[in-house]
């Protein structure tokens, strides 16, 4: 995490409060760009592993097929309804592709950890699933910003 944020220090997570956040977090919304320099958003499910954000998308999608030509991406977890409580973070880089695409299984010692927890967060299962349309993408932030309003006095 090369480029920490630079504003509102005192309301930005610590890396233990950013760890657990993300651990806890179901759905993330990721930003690619399109051949014409135009955003797209979509909502995928994910697990953090401490250094790297892991997010299994179908590989038939408009995302992957942008992140193909164009790996930067942008990811934003945020939770709260009101002020007081907003909380979230944006992590940004590049996307890797990791292991076969669509993913079916084969033996992967840098999934394993990633395809456990996923499994255990999505599924309440030890082991993945794998139906021959998703793939994994492994975001190792470049950047990460983080709020926590909770920490505004009130």
């Amino acid at each position: 995490m090369a480029d920490t944020q630079r504003r509102g220090r005192r309301i930005m997570m610590t890396q233990g409060e950013l760890d657990a956040f993300l651990a806890a977090q179901r759905t993330c919304r990721v930003a690619t760009v399109g051949g014409d320099g135009a955003p797209h958003v979509g909502v995928l499910w994910f697990v953090w592993d401490g250094t790297a954000l892991w997010l299994y998308s179908i590989t038939r999608s408009k995302r992957w097929a942008q992140l193909r030509k164009d790996p930067r991406i942008a990811v934003v977890v945020d939770d709260g309804h009101g002020y007081g409580e907003l909380r979230g973070a944006e992590l940004a880089g590049r996307a890797e592709f990791v292991a076969e695409a669509p993913r079916t299984g084969e033996p992967c010692p840098e999934l394993d950890a990633p395809e456990r927890l996923f499994a255990e967060k999505y599924f309440g299962m030890s082991t993945m699933p794998h139906d021959g349309r998703h793939a994994w993408l492994r975001l190792t932030p470049e950047s990460v910003a983080s709020w926590d309003f909770r920490k505004i006095p009130g």
